[in-house]
Protein backbone atom coordinates (compact mmCIF):
# COMPACT_ATOMS: atom_id res chain seq x y z
CA UNK A 1 0.00 0.00 0.00
CA UNK A 2 1.27 3.16 -0.93
CA UNK A 3 2.31 5.46 1.81
CA UNK A 4 0.51 8.76 1.68
CA UNK A 5 4.01 10.75 2.24
CA UNK A 6 6.34 9.17 -0.14
CA UNK A 7 7.81 11.22 -2.44
CA UNK A 8 7.32 11.08 -6.36
CA UNK A 9 10.37 8.83 -6.96
CA UNK A 10 9.12 6.17 -4.36
CA UNK A 11 5.97 6.30 -5.83
CA UNK A 12 7.17 5.52 -9.21
CA UNK A 13 9.44 2.97 -7.26
CA UNK A 14 6.68 1.16 -5.63
CA UNK A 15 4.50 1.05 -9.11
CA UNK A 16 7.08 -0.15 -10.93
CA UNK A 17 7.27 -3.16 -7.98
CA UNK A 18 3.08 -3.73 -8.61
CA UNK A 19 3.43 -3.51 -12.68
CA UNK A 20 6.47 -6.52 -12.53
CA UNK A 21 4.76 -8.46 -9.98
CA UNK A 22 1.72 -7.80 -11.88
CA UNK A 23 3.57 -9.07 -15.31
CA UNK A 24 5.06 -12.16 -13.69
CA UNK A 25 1.55 -13.01 -12.27
CA UNK A 26 -0.27 -13.45 -15.54
CA UNK A 27 2.48 -14.91 -17.26
CA UNK A 28 1.97 -17.62 -14.02
CA UNK A 29 -1.57 -17.69 -14.77
CA UNK A 30 -1.08 -18.30 -18.66
CA UNK A 31 1.54 -20.93 -18.15
CA UNK A 32 -1.27 -22.92 -15.72
CA UNK A 33 -3.53 -22.40 -18.00
CA UNK A 34 -1.66 -23.64 -21.20
CA UNK A 35 -0.40 -26.54 -19.15
CA UNK A 36 -4.04 -27.67 -17.94
CA UNK A 37 -5.14 -27.82 -21.45
CA UNK A 38 -2.30 -29.51 -23.00
CA UNK A 39 -2.29 -31.98 -19.93
CA UNK A 40 -6.01 -32.79 -20.95
CA UNK A 41 -5.39 -32.81 -24.74
CA UNK A 42 -2.61 -35.39 -24.67
CA UNK A 43 -4.58 -37.61 -22.23
CA UNK A 44 -8.04 -37.40 -24.71
CA UNK A 45 -5.09 -38.00 -27.80
CA UNK A 46 -3.84 -41.19 -26.00
CA UNK A 47 -7.89 -42.66 -25.35
CA UNK A 48 -8.54 -41.22 -28.74
CA UNK A 49 -5.45 -43.55 -29.93
CA UNK A 50 -6.58 -46.53 -27.85
CA UNK A 51 -10.25 -46.55 -29.33
CA UNK A 52 -9.30 -45.59 -32.81
CA UNK A 53 -6.55 -49.05 -32.47
CA UNK A 54 -9.77 -51.37 -31.25
CA UNK A 55 -12.27 -49.35 -33.70
CA UNK A 56 -9.73 -50.50 -36.14
CA UNK A 57 -9.28 -54.32 -35.48
CA UNK A 58 -13.34 -54.63 -35.55
CA UNK A 59 -13.63 -52.50 -38.97
CA UNK A 60 -10.67 -55.12 -40.06
CA UNK A 61 -13.31 -58.32 -39.19
CA UNK A 62 -16.30 -56.32 -40.83
CA UNK A 63 -14.15 -55.93 -43.93
CA UNK A 64 -13.50 -59.60 -43.66
CA UNK A 65 -16.68 -60.63 -43.28
CA UNK A 66 -18.39 -58.19 -46.00
CA UNK A 67 -15.50 -60.14 -48.32
CA UNK A 68 -16.47 -62.97 -47.19
CA UNK A 69 -20.31 -62.44 -47.58
CA UNK A 70 -20.04 -60.36 -51.14
CA UNK A 71 -18.03 -63.89 -51.99
CA UNK A 72 -21.06 -65.89 -52.08
CA UNK A 73 -22.31 -63.91 -54.76
CA UNK A 74 -19.57 -62.87 -57.00
CA UNK A 75 -15.89 -64.54 -57.32
CA UNK A 76 -13.83 -63.18 -54.05
CA UNK A 77 -11.14 -61.40 -55.99
CA UNK A 78 -14.29 -59.43 -57.15
CA UNK A 79 -16.10 -59.01 -53.85
CA UNK A 80 -12.40 -57.69 -52.11
CA UNK A 81 -11.93 -55.46 -55.34
CA UNK A 82 -15.96 -54.16 -54.48
CA UNK A 83 -15.21 -53.65 -50.85
CA UNK A 84 -11.95 -52.00 -51.69
CA UNK A 85 -13.51 -49.47 -53.48
CA UNK A 86 -16.05 -48.52 -50.90
CA UNK A 87 -13.16 -47.91 -48.74
CA UNK A 88 -11.53 -45.94 -50.34
CA UNK A 89 -14.70 -43.27 -51.34
CA UNK A 90 -15.25 -43.86 -47.43
CA UNK A 91 -11.68 -42.42 -46.42
CA UNK A 92 -11.61 -39.60 -49.21
CA UNK A 93 -15.00 -37.81 -48.11
CA UNK A 94 -13.67 -38.55 -44.58
CA UNK A 95 -10.11 -36.95 -45.86
CA UNK A 96 -11.84 -33.87 -46.90
CA UNK A 97 -14.28 -33.43 -44.14
CA UNK A 98 -11.59 -33.29 -41.47
CA UNK A 99 -9.59 -30.81 -43.79
CA UNK A 100 -12.46 -28.50 -43.73
CA UNK A 101 -12.95 -28.72 -39.91
CA UNK A 102 -9.02 -28.24 -40.06
CA UNK A 103 -9.11 -25.37 -41.87
CA UNK A 104 -11.80 -24.08 -39.55
CA UNK A 105 -10.19 -25.06 -36.22
CA UNK A 106 -9.36 -21.42 -34.16
CA UNK A 107 -6.08 -21.28 -32.32
CA UNK A 108 -5.88 -22.04 -28.51
CA UNK A 109 -5.07 -19.07 -26.19
CA UNK A 110 -5.05 -18.42 -22.62
CA UNK A 111 -8.28 -16.72 -22.42
CA UNK A 112 -8.64 -16.09 -18.69
CA UNK A 113 -5.34 -14.91 -18.88
CA UNK A 114 -6.31 -12.59 -21.83
CA UNK A 115 -9.61 -11.23 -20.32
CA UNK A 116 -7.54 -10.74 -17.08
CA UNK A 117 -4.41 -8.64 -19.00
CA UNK A 118 -7.23 -6.66 -20.55
CA UNK A 119 -8.95 -6.02 -17.24
CA UNK A 120 -5.47 -4.85 -15.75
CA UNK A 121 -4.81 -2.47 -18.44
CA UNK A 122 -8.05 -0.24 -18.04
CA UNK A 123 -7.91 -0.53 -14.62
CA UNK A 124 -4.64 1.13 -14.90
CA UNK A 125 -5.64 3.72 -17.50
CA UNK A 126 -8.36 4.45 -15.60
CA UNK A 127 -6.36 5.05 -12.77
CA UNK A 128 -3.83 7.05 -14.56
CA UNK A 129 -7.04 9.30 -16.52
CA UNK A 130 -8.65 9.78 -13.33
CA UNK A 131 -5.07 10.10 -10.75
Amino acid sequence: MPDNDASLPELMSQLSDQVTRLARDEIALAKVEVQDSVKHMGLGAGLFGGAGLFGFLGLAVLVAAAVLGLAEVVPGWLSALIVAAVLFAIAGVTALVGKKQIATAAPVAPEQTIESVQTDIATIKGARDHG
